[in-house]
């Protein structure tokens, strides 16, 4: 019996199966994203057996620090907003500054009574899962850098696996250098989130940001 469709071939196949495979994967993805504090809970037992890892092994400190560095820095970028009040301050001084000269009419400006919902520069989702590549600094375009806290510990759990990745360090050292930069880089945090007057997280009322007022 002759057909006028052609006979699909073995890559096609294959593509198709992927496809369909791809999309299963994100049907699961899609239904675990309302799932906050499950994924979370997940992402720290996978944190635990590494550092339990760790500390049975007595090895692979320089990964164990590598990724402690990281997850600080996509901590600090979950916690920052998406624009940068002080950049916005800057640009409405201009503003104020050129419009000085000109006599004629302007319209009010009303920006510190606007409401403006705060917008992480890192979301949440990414920051659990993926981080596509608009939220990677220009320059900075790497496999690492595009890594997500899970992925992250994935990945270290994974170094763990081979002796080339257990550099032999003194590890107290590492301790105290990390425990300095957190304390420095939260402190900073602070200070900005207190000058700017805004929270990252969804306590009471939502309160506008961008104002040192």
């Amino acid at each position: 019996m002759s057909s006028d469709e052609p006979a699909s071939t073995p890559l096609q196949t294959v593509q198709a199966s992927i496809s369909k495979a791809q999309r299963q994967y994100q049907q699961t993805l899609d239904r675990w994203t309302p799932h906050v504090l499950p994924r979370w809970l997940s992402t720290l037992g996978l944190l635990a057996l590494f550092m339990l890892r760790i500390v049975l092994s007595q090895g692979w400190y320089i990964v164990c620090y590598g990724l402690a560095i990281y997850l600080l820095n996509l901590l600090l970028a979950f916690l920052q907003p998406k624009f940068d009040p002080s950049l916005q301050d800057d640009l409405l001084a201009d503003e104020i500054e050129e419009g000085a000269t000109d006599s004629g009419p302007t319209l009010p400006s009303q920006r510190d009574d606007e409401f403006r919902p705060f917008v992480r520069r890192l979301p949440e989702w990414q920051f659990w899962y993926f981080i596509r590549s608009s939220a990677v600094p220009p320059g900075a375009e790497t496999l690492v850098s595009r890594l997500s806290s899970t992925r992250a510990v994935i990945v270290a759990l994974f170094c763990t696996t081979s002796d080339m990745f257990d550099v032999p360090v003194y590890w107290p050292i590492l301790v105290v250098y990390f425990c300095v930069l957190f304390l420095l880089t939260m402190r900073r945090q602070i200070q900005h989130m207190i000058k700017y007057k805004y929270i990252p997280f969804d306590i009471g009322r939502k309160a506008r940001y961008g104002g040192s007022k």
